[in-house]
């Protein structure tokens, strides 16, 4: 009897809590890695496995303690390759303590034809605490020639401050990228950030700006989300960057952002 074929898996975990004068606690696991770059409190994550591919399961359990400041990164896009068949799974957990500002800003995910990929944000941040957090897509890399027929992707928001749930999307397709005009037409690169701070509202004008055509945001109860969608990777970062150095305030962007 012939043996179903068991194909190697990938798995990492990062466990990060930063208090308001350093590192206070620091765990990685398997192909996950961290680097805290000195004189600052910024993590950039490292997938020592190359990307992620069906079946991979990462997981993300990132603390900002009491009045800590906290910005999380990776140090480049993620390649998320074709799968036979599981999805590849990413699970990221935020929670900011009193006074905290944690800021959740890894770079692009990309998805080639056939890509799988499930990821859950789920985070519990103070009534003073502030967030700042971005995901973006691109399918496929026009300029080396990829196109993406088919791809499934799973993006899971749910956020709560206090205990109370404040926001919750879900993106979700499964086959060829939707490309209706009420979703992405041509686009093929697109991005959500949430801002959650007493001066989410008082930025909208300055975000909308910095989006310019390529998007719209909302801001509402101490909160904003932005929508953003372009041609391609390039094209996006010409407004995601702005708009997200509008929203990080004091705090500029990593420098991983900039290469």
């Amino acid at each position: 009897m012939t043996q179903p074929v068991r194909h190697q898996r990938s798995e990492g975990a990062i466990l990060l809590s930063m208090g308001a004068t350093g590192l206070k606690r620091l765990r990685e696991a398997h192909a996950a890695k961290v680097r805290l770059p000195a004189g600052g409190h910024e993590a950039i994550l490292i997938n020592t496995g190359g990307g992620l591919a069906g079946g991979d399961r990462f997981s993300f359990d990132i603390t900002a303690e009491e009045d800590a400041r906290l910005t999380l990164t990776s140090q480049a896009a993620e390649r998320v390759y074709r799968t036979l068949g599981p999805a590849a799974e990413v699970d990221v957990r935020l929670t900011a303590k009193s006074g905290a500002t944690l800021m959740w800003l890894p770079q692009e995910s990309i998805l080639f034809d056939g890509a799988s990929l499930s990821r859950r944000i789920t985070a519990d941040i103070a009534a003073d605490a502030r967030l700042l957090a971005v995901e973006s897509v691109i399918l496929g890399r026009e300029a080396m020639g990829e196109t993406v027929h088919h791809a499934r992707l799973r993006d899971s928001w749910r956020i709560r401050q206090s205990g109370r749930l404040i926001f919750a999307d879900d993106l979700a397709f499964d086959g060829p990228p939707p490309a209706t005009p009420a979703t992405l037409g041509e686009a093929r690169a697109f991005a959500t950030i949430l801002a959650v701070s007493p001066q989410a509202e008082t930025m909208l004008d300055a975000v909308r700006a910095a989006i310019g055509p390529r998007g719209d945001a909302s801001s509402w109860s101490g909160k904003m989300v932005a929508r953003l969608a372009a041609r391609d990777g390039f094209e996006l970062r010409k407004s995601l960057i702005p708009a997200l150095t509008v929203l990080a305030g004091c705090g500029a962007l990593p420098k991983s952002w900039s290469f």
